[in-house]
């Protein structure tokens, strides 16, 4: 909320300045625009970057950009991309928070283990074999180690992955037991 009050005063202060013949900011000597336009383009790479953090997570493709550069954006085009990438940053946090089988997922936990069990060669809440891990979690594998350092929706989401695939089978006896197979 502050970054969009800070936004509209620095956008109103371009226009004055700009009606008023003067297009140079005190600071710097960079022009009211260009410092409107680098604030915008650092909203903006925020919530691309989180979006496809969260893309990453549930196995979807990256969404792309429109392959445009800031500079080449009016400041009405650069407010226009913000409220793009909020919105689909917005959109992949909501989606990656319900996983479609989450309760499958919180049912097999149960009966697996802790979401930080460390108990090779088993991690995680739902007890992920190593060559599991890397295969359908390689990214977060890579990036932050064994599944017992992933978040419960990185666990679920490394699972939703293996499920298209192999289906309940990586957990024959709790899958019985929750009514999965």
């Amino acid at each position: 909320m502050a970054t969009a009050v800070i936004l509209a005063c620095v956008c109103t202060a371009v226009s004055a300045s700009a009606s008023a013949g003067s297009k140079r900011a005190a600071a710097g000597g960079r022009s009211l625009s260009a410092v409107a336009r680098a604030a915008l383009g650092t909203e903006i790479v925020t919530y691309e970057r989180a979006t496809w953090r969260w893309e990453q997570v549930m196995g979807a493709p990256r969404t792309r950009t429109a392959g445009r550069t800031l500079a080449a954006m009016s400041i009405p085009d650069a407010r226009q991309a913000l409220g793009l990438w909020r919105s689909r940053a917005d959109a992949a946090y909501r989606r990656a928070h319900h996983p479609p089988h989450r309760a499958a997922w919180l049912c097999l936990h149960r009966y697996e283990g802790n979401w930080t069990d460390t108990g090779a060669p088993y991690y995680g809440g739902l007890q992920m074999s190593l060559s599991f891990q890397e295969r359908y979690g390689s990214s977060l594998y890579r990036h932050k180690g064994t599944a017992d350092h992933w978040s419960p929706l990185e666990q679920m989401w490394t699972a939703e992955n293996a499920l298209k695939s192999r289906g309940f089978w990586p957990w024959p006896n709790t899958a019985r037991i929750c009514g999965l197979l």
